[in-house]
């Protein structure tokens, strides 16, 4: 966004004010710039006619042109010319092999489009389609290739938070199993079967009459696994249609499940860099039930 900022002389409306400060605009860029954008100390205001007194701050932010192809399927957290930091929406596929699908890497590949930038969008790691939060995207496959290469060593934290059916009978804990795939959803060893090793830390946030909310922090990156292994302690994540309860009646349209943390060191700039959203704020209606 760019900003601007008048401070006001003399008594006068606002239109008539903007219009005086903006003499290369049109009036009807003024006034969508008046629906939207404009502030008076501090206060945004789309009253043309509001009575301005000396004194007062008139503030305009502009959005720029980036500003203005940014997807509505996602929101784009950070961005340099390296990689995105995007918070993905539920519903939206992280990836497919089908070009008419519409993905996280689809919908960014439009945005670099629009706005000109000569690269493409890479996967770096995955959300479930239905589930939200953090990702990581880069703008070649170089940038993508460090983060497989050293994912561990570049990834220092990673989380999510899930509200999970009932009560878990220990506040905190570890699961951890042997994954393989079954044909239509994960399956779950307790014991080494020659599968892959899924590691979950979990810690209970909160509690209410029917449901907890529960931090996860992976030490493997297994397809659902954070679905699989609630499931295995007896309380699965809720709106879950495959782990979860199959007569599911909570009032909630969408797996609860969000990726809310994610901090990495920037593979090629080096900087250090933590990014967080806050929790859905429909887990939050649930735990007041």
């Amino acid at each position: 966004m760019k900003k601007s900022e008048f401070t006001v002389t003399q008594a006068q409306e606002l239109l008539p004010f903007l219009e005086s400060r903006m003499p290369d605009s049109s009036r009807t860029r003024v006034k969508e710039l008046l629906a939207h954008n404009v502030y008076v100390d501090g206060r945004r205001t789309s009253q043309f006619n509001y009575p301005l007194q000396p004194g007062m701050r008139v503030s305009i932010e502009k959005a720029s042109f980036r500003d203005r192809m940014r997807p509505r399927d996602l929101d784009i957290v950070f961005e340099d010319q390296h990689l995105f930091v995007v918070n993905k929406h539920e519903g939206l596929l992280s990836y497919s092999k089908h070009p008419a699908d519409k993905t996280v890497i689809s919908v960014l590949n439009q945005y670099l489009a629009a706005t000109h930038q000569h690269c493409h969008a890479h996967v770096v790691h995955r959300l479930d389609r239905d589930t939200s939060g953090l990702m990581l995207v880069a703008k070649s496959k170089e940038v993508s290739q460090r983060f497989e290469e050293d994912w561990k060593g570049i990834v220092f934290d990673r989380r999510y938070v899930a509200v999970a059916w009932g009560h878990l009978e220990q506040g905190r804990g570890e699961v951890r199993s042997w994954f393989t795939d079954g044909e239509y959803s994960v399956l779950s060893s307790p014991v080494d079967n020659g599968g892959k090793l899924a590691v979950t830390h979990y810690e209970v946030r909160q509690t209410s009459r029917r449901y907890s909310l529960v931090e996860l922090r992976l030490d493997t990156g297994r397809r659902n696994q954070i679905r699989v292994h609630l499931r295995d302690l007896k309380h699965p994540v809720v709106h879950d249609p495959i782990y979860g309860y199959k007569d599911d009646v909570s009032p909630i349209s969408r797996l609860a499940l969000h990726a809310f943390r994610l901090c990495f060191t920037h593979p090629v700039t080096g900087k250090r860099l933590r990014f967080e959203t806050p929790v859905p704020a429909s887990f939050l209606k649930l735990m007041e039930l």
